[in-house]
């Protein structure tokens, strides 16, 4: 197997190029951390981006950007991969999945300072997985900082708009600045009537590199507690 991995997001339908970007420079702060690797980047949203990254490299790993399993990690990566003809290339298991993640979820709470939060994710009303995750994530900031904490979705019950009486903070359980995060949180939150702040999104914070650095070079999941979201 080369020493190529391709980091793999969602991106944005209705404007790829926007988020292409934003993921080739992450790509290129993993790649700085993993000397003899050659790290690319693609998305799904871009016609063809996953078939250019891996031309020419025979093997290699895919990181998905992704905040849990599903359907796009299990289903549509690796019918891209084979629609290029790629072979000898391993999937890892999905960003969010990673204890390190959730970590750094802990982290992110404890440096906002506050009593009360709120993790705001997608959910899906076609499965529970999103959802466990984020609860999960949630359980363990509130034992492990003592704040209120609360997990609120877009596309699943409980769903943002309903979770009144939230101050302190928001924390968006997502990989990336997207349509969600910009807009669609805010939004849900107004009619909530949260009067906190909304921190950046988890896939932003400047400790992500190395997270995925580490699990590229780690090459597997973290342990197996990890992998039950990743289906």
């Amino acid at each position: 197997m080369s020493r190529t991995a391709v980091i793999v997001a969602h991106g944005q339908p209705s404007d790829p190029e926007p988020a292409a970007r934003a993921l080739a420079g992450l790509a290129a702060q993993v790649a700085a951390l993993l000397p003899g690797w050659e790290v690319r980047a693609a998305t799904l949203a871009e016609p063809g981006a996953i078939a250019r990254a891996v031309e020419g490299r025979t093997g290699g790993v895919v990181f998905p950007m992704f905040m849990t399993g599903g359907w796009f990690t299990r289903v549509q990566i690796p019918a891209k991969l084979a629609e290029a003809g790629a072979v000898g290339w391993a999937v890892l298991e999905p960003f969010g999945c990673d204890v390190a993640v959730h970590d750094l979820c802990v982290a992110l709470a404890r440096e906002a300072g506050v009593d009360q939060l709120i993790l705001a994710a997608h959910g899906s009303f076609k499965s529970t997985v999103p959802s466990d995750i984020a609860r999960h994530v949630a359980g363990r900031v509130a034992a492990e900082t003592g704040a209120r904490v609360a997990a609120g979705f877009i596309d699943q019950d409980p769903q943002l708009e309903t979770l009144t009486g939230f101050a302190g903070a928001c924390l968006p359980f997502f990989a990336a600045e997207g349509g969600h995060v910009s807009d669609d949180i805010p939004a849900a939150l107004a009619k909530a009537g949260f009067t906190g702040r909304i921190l950046p999104p988890v896939g932003l914070d400047a400790r992500v590199p190395g997270i995925i650095a580490a699990a590229i070079a780690r090459g597997a999941p973290v342990c197996a507690e990890a992998c039950r979201w990743a289906r």
